[in-house]
């Protein structure tokens, strides 16, 4: 598949999102990478209704949390339960555009609220540092695929050793 996607190019209409091709614009790799900023500046916020503005309908994600599912839903509950279990924000360290791909490292900053994947809270800060690609298509995350560090996690949980 051409960095254009599947009907050879990918494009928005200029200030929207649009089904007609005239009037249409290519998408460039920096307003991909806008998009993703964007994004994280609306989730550290907090309203779960904004991940509609972001993602399309049919949205997959490759590396959804257990018991989560991969589509727009699952995203929602998984969502939530950070929101709830780990209040805090997240910073962009790198950002990196071709095509209809963003990968970004991205680092996570909170406190341990709640229970959390079954750990009970801990109230202790936290910081989850990830490597996540998105593909984008028409200005919408369409696909999804994280490796968190998880294990350093669990260490400053207490529930794995160093």
């Amino acid at each position: 598949m051409s960095a254009w996607g599947k009907s050879g190019r990918n494009f928005v209409k200029a200030g929207s999102i649009s089904k007609e091709r005239e009037g249409r614009t290519p998408v460039t790799a920096e307003a991909n990478k806008a998009l993703i900023r964007r994004y994280f500046e609306a989730v550290d916020k907090g309203d779960p209704d904004v991940l509609e503005e972001f993602f399309a309908k049919d949205f997959v994600s490759h590396d959804p949390l257990p018991g989560v599912s991969g589509d727009l839903k699952g995203l929602k509950q998984a969502f939530m339960l950070f929101k709830r279990a780990t209040p805090g924000y997240h910073t962009v360290d790198e950002l990196i555009a071709e095509g209809d791909k963003v990968v970004a490292r991205i680092t996570g900053y909170g406190t341990h609220e709640a229970d959390f994947l079954g750990i009970p809270r801990t109230g202790k800060e936290i910081k989850m540092s990830g490597i996540v690609i998105w593909r984008i298509r028409a200005g919408k995350i369409v696909e999804h695929w994280a490796q968190n560090d998880t294990l350093g996690l669990m260490q400053q949980l207490g529930v794995s050793r160093p």
